[in-house]
């Protein structure tokens, strides 16, 4: 079967599936911006990629203005035709689409319709539920209405795609009230566990930054509008008035100038900035932390899923999360005894959970033992290929074509 797997931010695991799912047989292409300056997956060329996968990057030929919301909006809508003509091209018999913003993914999900190619919605955040939090709080009211035109938008997309995957069964009753119960499958999302091996703390990577010897809390990932950068500054200024380590934030977003502002003005010589490391970093930036630190706010923790806590799962390193506890992530780290979850609300709940884990060495060991053996029991890739292969082969008018493509 031909297949495509759009993933706007390019993810370790989604890259991760694509590759699987070519192993299978398929022939299947890995769509990603080129231009977000997310983390992103192993594009490179591995000995043992089958012949079948191959992966493009899109790019407009100019950075992402994350703090310009209308000329993001332009870039989406630019983005989503430039993905529109590519599937076009391909003329795929499915596409499984994820993490695009709104215009980008109705531009996917047109062309798919009009040349009758077979779309999964794969529903990684509700993005118009974010866009009325989030932007109301900068807009006010007419950042209300700009939520309700994105809710209109994303409803329809919901009814118009075939199939709908969301990564917690938290978002399934939404989706299965815009979609239809017959479309929606709930696959949890997962840890790169084949990429992000358990490693040494003094390794290139943490040499390289002076890091090897000192006490280091790490933050890997994207930092925007739905974390709160406030908890970083404070866990720094805690820690370098202790003298017992260091915060190391690898990150970008739109926080990140705050974070740099913040650390000048407060003069906060124990918070080191660093930009997104290439893949084949990641699992020495991970292996650098005594404890990996994750967040997410309030209003956030309904509409999306801090999945950074499932690498830091594979790295076998306890993790600090200030989350709701009704959030996904937040329910996986203490089913696994992963780590310390603590109320985004509450800064010195998330200080004393530092301080606790920063003295207790043996209770660091124990969960990132616990993490490990958590994502070795359940990123199986096997059942979660088997899965996605089912939702592709959904009885439908395309479901015979589809099972005859596979065999």
């Amino acid at each position: 079967m031909r297949l495509v797997v759009h993933d706007y931010c390019g993810h370790p695991f989604q890259v991760q599936l694509s590759r699987n799912l070519a192993l299978r047989g398929h022939e299947v292409t890995h769509i990603y911006f080129a231009d977000e300056p997310g983390p992103k997956g192993a594009f490179d060329a591995r000995p043992d990629n089958p012949p079948s996968l191959k992966f493009v990057g899109v790019t407009l030929g100019a950075g992402v203005r994350q703090t310009a919301l209308l000329a993001r909006r332009f870039n989406d809508v630019a983005y989503g035709r430039h993905v529109a003509r590519l599937i076009l091209d391909l003329h795929p018999d499915a596409v499984i689409s994820g993490n695009a913003p709104t215009e980008a993914q109705g531009a996917v999900l047109k062309a798919c319709k009009a040349a009758n190619i077979r779309f999964v919605y794969w529903l990684q955040d509700i993005f118009s539920v974010a866009v009325s939090k989030l932007v109301s709080k900068e807009l006010g009211f007419v950042g209300k209405i700009v939520g309700w035109y994105y809710q209109y938008l994303e409803r329809r997309q919901f009814r118009d795609s075939d199939s709908i995957v969301v990564i917690t069964e938290d978002f399934a009753p939404l989706a299965r009230s815009w979609g239809g119960d017959e479309k929606v499958s709930v696959i949890e999302n997962w840890g790169a566990l084949d990429d992000i091996s358990v490693g040494a703390k003094s390794n290139d990577w943490s040499r390289q930054h002076g890091l090897s010897d000192k006490f280091a809390f790490i933050y890997s990932g994207t930092i925007g509008r739905k974390h709160n950068p406030e908890l970083l500054l404070r866990l720094a200024e805690e820690i370098g008035s202790s003298g017992s380590g260091v915060v190391v934030v690898v990150a970008q977003g739109v926080s990140v100038k705050q974070l740099h502002d913040a650390r000048d003005a407060r003069q906060i010589g124990s918070l080191k900035l660093l930009p997104i490391q290439p893949a084949e970093v990641l699992p020495n930036v991970l292996a650098t932390a005594d404890v990996l630190v994750a967040m997410i706010e309030v209003d956030a923790g309904t509409f999306a899923v801090p999945s950074k806590v499932l690498s830091y799962m594979c790295a076998g390193r306890p993790i600090l999360l200030a989350a709701p506890k009704e959030n996904l992530a937040a329910r996986t780290v203490e089913k696994a005894r992963a780590g310390i979850v603590v109320d985004p609300l509450d800064a010195a709940g998330f200080l004393n959970a530092a301080r606790l884990l920063r003295e207790d060495p043996q209770l660091r060991a124990d969960l990132g033992a616990n993490g490990r053996a958590y994502a070795e029991r359940t990123f199986d890739m096997k059942r979660i290929t088997d899965r996605f292969e089912r939702v592709l082969l959904r009885d439908g008018d395309s479901a015979q074509v589809l099972r005859e493509a596979i065999a």
